[in-house]
């Protein structure tokens, strides 16, 4: 008896299985001539979905169809990845509109709409709208939502018959000047309004002549008599009282600058001179060290202190040395805590006669504040102005 191999042998046992009868839908199942198994995968990819799966994921091999199946996006997704919207549809106009908004609203860097980080939030959003370049919102998008807001404001003063004016001058972070030009005035049904008109690059010498000039170019632009402005307020630079002589306007002293002088001429007293520059000095010593914050933040958690940051004193602003002050005070005990185990910085732990200094400052200056407070208000009439200042008792004794 001849011997028989094992692949003939298995060969023989596959022409049997495949010419058996299908057990589920009764078929019968052909078998190949070459002893593969195709017609069993066929029969199965027709009739049985279920087990065709289960035989080829134990083959190790994916079907097409189901790839196809698992691959295949909804309707929803679809839509949603389609082509891009036209630059002329609506919604494309809407979201760049918005995104020009928020440019000039939260004064954002332009160069936001180049980061990855804006792109992808913007693709994640709507994948169907295209980004504009750096150069389409400083060209286009931002001078439209200039002169749409300027149209606006062109309509309020429309009625206006009689304004008021306030000038300032200062310098940028990079140290260019600006002139701003804010005007107020009091609508037909008695809302007071202001409006900024302009913040106008002006790179000429800071001189009286060139103010004045300056200052009657922007009425103009705006269509602004003079003769309609009943009050020019300012404050005591001697250029710009120059140019409001130059102009022959009424001008007023700007009471909050007459204010931070009166104060600046209080204060200057030795004593005080001392306690203050303890406090700046302490305020560098936390600012600068990143353990001293740490360990205050410990020590106001230890003695239930307002877990506040030291605050510093801004020299054009006197209502920052009250802060400072106060803060100070707070957070006296925890200060005092942290610098008790400091060697480096033990010698600015303050004395009782500084904290009796600072203690009178932080008396005298605060309703000062309040005061300053309830006059800053733009909204306020005559009559809510002094019922606010009579709600400050300390002012009066």
């Amino acid at each position: 008896m001849s011997q028989i191999s094992i692949p003939s042998l298995l060969s023989h046992l596959l022409r049997y299985a495949l010419s058996l009868t299908c057990s589920h839908s009764r078929r019968h199942i052909v078998a190949a001539p070459q002893g593969n198994t195709t017609n069993l995968y066929n029969h199965l990819k027709r009739h049985h979905k279920i087990q065709y799966e289960l035989a080829m994921r134990d083959k190790g091999a994916t079907p097409k169809y189901a790839s196809r199946l698992t691959t295949q996006t909804s309707i929803t997704q679809t839509l949603h990845g389609a082509s891009p919207y036209p630059l002329s549809s609506q919604r494309h106009k809407d979201i760049t509109n918005a995104i020009a908004y928020h440019l000039a609203k939260d004064m954002i860097p332009i160069n936001t709409v180049t980061s990855d980080g804006f792109k992808a939030m913007i693709k994640t959003i709507d994948k169907r709208y295209s980004l504009p370049s750096r150069n389409y919102f400083s060209s286009v998008a931002l001078p439209n939502l200039y002169t749409q807001c300027r149209v606006t404001v062109e309509k309020d003063l429309q009625d206006m018959q009689n304004f008021a004016a306030t000038v300032d001058l200062w310098s940028s972070r990079t140290m260019e000047p600006y002139l701003s030009l804010t005007v107020h005035f009091i609508t037909s049904d008695f809302n007071m309004k202001s409006r900024c008109l302009q913040t106008a690059f002006f790179p000429a010498d800071h001189t009286g002549e060139e103010l004045a000039q300056g200052l009657k170019e922007s009425l103009n632009s705006w269509c602004l008599e003079e003769k309609n402005m009943v009050c020019f307020t300012t404050d005591s630079g001697a250029n710009i009282v120059k140019a409001a002589s130059l102009n022959k306007w009424t001008r007023l002293q700007c009471f909050g600058h007459r204010l931070h002088l009166a104060i600046e001429n209080a204060m200057k007293d030795s004593r005080i001179d001392r306690a203050v520059g303890l406090c700046k000095k302490l305020v560098a010593c936390f600012s600068h060290s990143w353990k001293r914050r740490r360990e205050l933040a410990v020590a106001q958690k230890e003695l239930n202190l307002p877990e506040h940051q030291l605050k510093t004193e801004c020299p054009t602003r006197w209502g920052s040395r009250q802060a400072m002050v106060q803060r100070m005070l707070e957070q006296q005990t925890a200060i005092v805590h942290v610098l008790s185990s400091d060697r480096k910085a033990r010698h600015l732990t303050p004395t009782w006669q500084d904290i009796e200094v600072l203690e009178v400052i932080n008396k005298t200056l605060t309703p000062l504040a309040d005061f300053t407070d309830a006059l800053s208000g733009e909204q306020y009439v005559k009559r809510n102005l002094l019922d606010r200042l009579r709600a400050i008792p300390a002012l009066w004794t």
